[in-house]
C-alpha cells in the first residue's frame, strides 16, 4: 500500500477516534444514577453477550508521552486496596444483571495491570468469576509492561484465562527510549514475549508508537526490523498526540528533538509500506494492523468486526461493563463514566453511591448514526440496501446531504461511491475517520475540536 504525503496533509484535522458515538466529548454531568439504572435494566432483555473491561491504573514510573489516566507509585499496597474497591463495584453492578448474560469478552487495561502481584491477579481474576459467567470461546486479553513483569504473573494471567497479551513497546531504539523515559531493552521484550507464548497465549500484539522524540525514518526502520523478528500477530502503531495542556509531563518533551512534520508523515509513509508489504499485514485502519489469517482480519473479511473504547473487536454486538476508575462503559442505549480521580472512585464506593459521573443517553439519532459510522470504521464500506433494512429507514434518502459531502473524498481516490454502495478504497484506509466524519452531526467547527488529528 502506497501512501500520498499530500493527501495526508489535506485531510489531517482534528476529528473523533470513533470508539463510540457520540464521542465521549459529549458526555455529560447531567445524567443520573436512576435514570441510568433504570437503561441497565432495559438492556438486559435482550440477554446480550457482555465485554468486560478493568481499568488497573497504577505505573511505578511515567512515560512522559503518555496520555492514559494513571496514578504514578512505587507503593505496592496500593494494589490490595483498589481490588477491594473493584470488588465493591463488581457486587454493586452485578446486582443489575441478568446472570444468564454470558462474558464473551474480558480486558484489563492501564495504567500497567502487571502492577499487580501475581496473587493480586488470581484475586482479582477469581472475583470475577464469581460474579459472572464465562462463555467457553472468550476472548480475553491484558496490557503488559515487560518492564514489570516475572514468569510468575504469566502464570497467574493465564491461570485467570488471558489468551491475548498486548505489550507496550513504542520503540526500541534506546536513545528515544531515553528521552521519554522508558527504558525497555529489546532482550526484556524478547523474554516476555517467549514466556507469553510457552504458557500458550493465543495471540501477542505489539503497540509503537511514532513521532516520539530523536525518531528518524532510519531508526524508526531498525524498530521495525526487530518488530517483524518477532512475528507478533497484531501491531498497533499510534500517532504520538502532543497535548501538554491535558497532560503536563509531556512539556519535558518540548525540550527534546522531536520530529518536524514532514518527518513524522514519513514515519507513518514507512509504518504503512513496510508492515503491509507482500501481505505480511492486513491494515486493518487508523492505527491497526493484523496477519491475514488474525481472527481480526478474518472478522473484518466477514464484516463481523466491531469498534469500542477498547479500539477493535471481534465480539460484535456484547454490552462493554467497565469497572475501576475512569473506565468507561458502553451499551446500547447509554454511555457513562467513572470518576477519574482514586479518591473520589473511593469515596463513592464508600458512601455505597456508583462511582459514575457522567454519560449520555442515546438518541434514535444518535443510533442510527452511530451504526453507519461503525460500518465505516469497520466494514470500510456501506450498502444502502443493507443500511436501509438495519435502521428500517431509506438509507440513501435520509443521509443525500452527507452523501453529497464525499465528493471530495472521491475525487482524491479515498472512497468510490456507486448508487448502491459506498467503498472505501485501500488508499483511503488511512482517513477512515475523515470519511466517517462526513455522517456526524455532533462535530464542532475544526479550530474549536478537542480530538486529536486524523492521521
Amino acid at each position: 500500500m502506497r501512501v500520498d504525503l499530500d493527501l495526508v496533509q489535506k485531510y489531517n484535522v482534528p476529528g473523533p477516534r470513533y470508539t463510540s458515538y457520540p464521542p465521549a466529548t459529549k458526555f455529560t454531568d447531567a445524567l443520573t444514577w436512576p435514570e441510568l439504572a433504570e437503561r441497565i435494566l432495559e438492556n438486559n432483555r435482550a440477554e446480550r453477550d457482555l465485554s468486560l473491561y478493568f481499568h488497573i491504573p497504577f505505573c511505578e514510573t511515567l512515560c512522559w508521552f503518555c496520555g492514559c489516566t494513571t496514578v504514578i507509585t512505587l507503593n505496592h499496597s496500593q494494589g490490595q486496596i483498589y481490588l477491594d474497591y473493584l470488588e465493591k463495584e463488581i457486587a454493586q453492578m452485578s446486582t443489575l444483571l441478568n446472570p444468564r448474560r454470558k462474558v464473551v469478552q474480558l480486558h484489563w487495561g492501564g495504567g500497567s495491570p502487571t502492577f499487580l502481584s501475581p496473587d493480586e491477579i488470581r484475586r482479582l481474576g477469581e472475583i470475577i468469576h464469581r460474579h459472572f459467567t464465562f462463555a467457553e470461546d472468550i476472548e480475553a486479553g491484558v496490557e503488559i509492561d515487560p518492564r514489570r513483569l516475572g514468569r510468575d504473573h504469566v502464570v497467574a494471567l493465564r491461570e485467570v484465562g488471558f489468551n491475548r497479551a498486548s505489550l507496550g513497546v513504542q520503540d526500541f531504539d534506546p536513545q528515544v527510549q531515553e528521552a521519554v523515559h522508558r527504558i525497555q531493552p529489546r532482550e526484556m521484550t524478547e523474554r516476555v514475549i517467549g514466556w507469553v507464548r510457552e504458557f500458550g497465549f493465543g495471540s501477542v500484539n505489539l503497540d509503537l508508537i511514532y513521532g516520539l522524540p530523536h525518531q528518524t525514518v532510519e531508526s524508526f526502520n531498525h524498530t521495525l526490523d526487530v518488530v517483524l523478528s518477532l512475528l507478533p500477530d497484531r501491531l498497533a502503531v499510534f500517532s504520538y498526540a502532543h497535548v501538554p495542556w491535558v497532560k503536563p509531563a509531556q512539556k519535558i518533551l518540548e525540550r527534546k528533538i522531536l520530529p518536524t512534520p514532514e518527518v513524522k508523515l514519513q514515519l507513518l509513509k514507512t509504518v504503512i509500506e513496510r508492515l503491509t508489504e507482500n501481505n505480511r499485514y492486513v491494515y486493518i485502519g487508523m492505527d491497526h494492523f493484523a496477519r491475514p489469517g488474525d481472527e481480526l482480519a478474518v472478522a473484518q473479511g466477514r464484516k463481523q468486526l466491531q469498534r469500542n473504547f477498547q479500539g477493535y473487536s471481534t465480539r460484535a454486538g456484547a454490552d462493554i461493563y467497565a469497572f475501576g476508575m475512569s473506565a468507561i462503559s458502553q451499551i446500547q442505549e447509554a454511555y457513562w463514566q467513572n470518576e477519574k480521580g482514586l479518591p473520589q472512585y473511593y469515596a463513592a464506593l464508600d458512601n455505597g453511591r456508583t462511582p459514575m459521573t457522567r454519560g449520555y443517553l442515546v438518541t434514535e439519532e444518535d443510533k442510527v448514526r452511530r451504526e453507519t459510522i461503525m460500518r465505516v470504521m469497520c466494514d470500510l464500506s456501506l450498502d444502502y440496501a443493507a443500511m436501509s433494512q438495519r435502521l428500517r429507514l431509506d438509507f440513501a434518502a435520509y443521509f443525500e446531504r452527507e452523501l453529497e459531502s464525499l465528493a471530495g473524498l472521491e475525487a482524491d481516490g479515498l472512497v468510490r461511491r456507486s448508487p448502491g454502495g459506498l467503498e472505501v478504497t485501500e488508499a483511503g484506509r488511512l482517513f477512515i475517520r475523515n470519511v466517517a466524519m462526513c455522517f456526524d452531526n455532533t462535530l464542532a467547527p475544526v479550530s474549536e475540536r478537542k480530538h486529536s488529528r486524523t492521521i
